[in-house]
């Protein structure tokens, strides 16, 4: 698949629709909390400390997949972890996660599914992993998910970083679950660590 402007801008624009999202909802559960009392300042604090959180969790996702989408091009390498040598799937994802948020996922796609969260497909955002069963064992390939169904991966030999339609007959088959990246823990470290 040619990544398009259009369909970078519509990447966007479902990244902003999620950052709208949770926006309104927190200020809906904030506002509904006290509705008629005066804020204290341990919780405005609070309100503010979540918002910044939010924020920088918003940034950092934004910035993997558009870091990600830059890659495209670059050529599939078996054990690839750079852009200069070419990229593996996990060695993209690997890269992409260092680079980006500072975090060192393990070296083997099986490896990383192993130190993330399970995500329902309908609850996945722009950044989760999505793995596939593509070597007739579980959790053999992964990719970035960035957005309305697609993906963002080094395929296979002779091919190039690309992204791809989730919902294709062959992606779809083979489709093993979607993973969330959390900060804090098991062998997914801050780099330098």
């Amino acid at each position: 698949m040619k990544l398009t402007s259009p369909f970078v801008i519509n990447i966007l624009r479902t990244m902003r629709f999620f950052v709208l999202s949770a926006s309104l909802l927190l200020f809906a559960v904030t506002a509904s909390a006290a509705p008629h009392q005066e804020r204290s300042e341990d919780d405005r604090g609070l309100i503010g400390h979540l918002d910044q959180v939010r924020q920088t969790v918003t940034d950092r996702t934004s910035e993997l997949v558009v870091s990600a989408i830059g890659f495209l091009g670059v050529p599939y390498r078996r054990g690839g972890n750079t852009a200069e040598t070419g990229f593996d799937c996990s060695g993209f994802v690997r890269a992409m996660y260092n680079q980006t948020v500072g975090l060192v996922l393990p070296r083997r796609a099986e490896e990383q599914a192993a130190a993330t969260q399970p995500v329902a497909r309908a609850d996945m955002k722009p950044g989760d992993l999505v793995f596939f069963n593509t070597m007739r064992r579980a959790f053999s390939h992964v990719g970035i998910y960035v957005g309305e169904g697609k993906f963002i991966h080094s395929p296979k030999p002779g091919a190039q970083v690309r992204v791809e339609d989730m919902t294709g007959s062959y992606w779809q088959r083979r489709f093993d679950g979607a993973r969330r990246v959390e900060a804090a823990q098991g062998p997914a470290v801050k780099a330098g660590d």
